[in-house]
């Protein structure tokens, strides 16, 4: 990423065609945005043509645009992305779906630096800097002759790969923090942290859809998060075990009972407790004395030592707990 990083650096101040490769949801689209807010067409429009959303028999018009009556259906002269995007940057999305024979005018366009609209005769001029992405192997492309090898070193001038987000693992905490900023931001959420075993889980996590996968699912988490610290539970994501008892395993025992306090607080919102410590404190002893003298079977006076306290006060607790407890010969 640090040569990501410094390639945007150097080619942000030219005009020079950029072809930005990688797989969906690594960021191609924030890579050619951070290149134009950056460069000195800032103030001029930022144009996005999404080449494979749009019909192949209306994509000549998206990028011309067209003059009234040329085609069925065309009621008024139209303006299109080059001609919207003029003094800034137009961006294609997914350039290696635009069909052959657009992928020669859109050539001549790039060569030329004007156009004329469908249906018109009146040449424009095409001020605009283009960039260009894809999740497509385009060399694999153009051997296959799906893609124009002329266009391809054309719009290969510079050319910045995003790596996938399984191998940048290292990323994952500083994204972590961004996206949990971002979304307290504009979602109005009030998540102050992720815990250790989440973390984790993040790191390990395999990230089929990358960047774009890692917001989603937090989202998801901090919308529907019970309490302000995410846990493994609230990601929706299996472990790499893939068992919820290898979640589980993952909690440490205090992480365990914030997360179980984290539950309670959720339920009892605007019950009024008077003597929550002591409610707490039963809740734990209840099962450490029981497991314990299961442990010892029965011996109070061993598991008196293991808990760290004398006969008489493990015998209160017993009758205070109305513990029952049978003693293993």
């Amino acid at each position: 990423m640090q040569k990501v990083y410094k390639t945007i650096g150097q080619v942000v101040n030219t005009d020079a065609t950029i072809l930005i490769q990688g797989e969906s949801g690594t960021g191609k689209e924030l890579v050619a945005k951070t290149i134009h807010y950056n460069s000195p067409r800032w103030n001029q429009p930022f144009v996005v043509v999404h080449c494979a959303a749009v019909p192949r028999d209306l994509l000549e018009s998206e990028l011309f645009g067209h003059e009234k009556g040329s085609f069925t259906g065309a009621l008024e002269r139209r303006m299109g992305k080059f001609e919207l995007a003029t003094g800034g940057t137009l961006f294609f999305d997914e350039v290696g779906d635009i069909p052959l024979d657009l992928q020669t005018k859109l050539l001549r366009v790039i060569q030329e630096r004007e156009f004329c609209r469908v249906g018109g005769t009146e040449i424009l001029k095409a001020d605009v800097r283009i960039l260009a992405a894809t999740n497509q192997e385009l060399e694999k492309a153009v051997k296959d002759r799906r893609f124009r090898h002329d266009l391809y070193f054309r719009l290969k001038v510079i050319p910045i790969h995003l790596p996938p987000l399984s191998d940048r693992k290292g990323d994952i905490p500083l994204l972590v923090n961004y996206f949990m900023d971002k979304i307290n931001r504009e979602l109005g959420t009030h998540i102050s942290g992720v815990s250790p075993e989440a973390l984790k889980l993040l790191e390990e996590h395999p990230w089929p859809g990358n960047v774009r996968e890692l917001e989603n699912t937090l989202i998801r988490a901090a919308v529907l998060s019970p309490g302000p610290i995410l846990f493994p539970k609230d990601l929706a994501l299996q472990p790499r075990q893939g068992s919820a008892l290898d979640e589980y395993n993952n909690l440490s025992l205090e992480e365990l009972l914030r997360h179980k306090l984290e539950d309670y607080f959720q339920r009892t919102q605007g019950v009024d407790v008077d003597n929550l410590y002591s409610l707490v404190v039963e809740r734990v002893e209840r099962p450490l004395i029981e497991l314990t003298l299961r442990k010892t079977r029965g011996n109070q006076i061993r598991a008196a030592q293991i808990l760290g306290i004398n006969r008489n006060t493990l015998r209160k607790k017993i009758a205070e707990l109305n513990i029952p407890y049978k003693k293993n010969g």
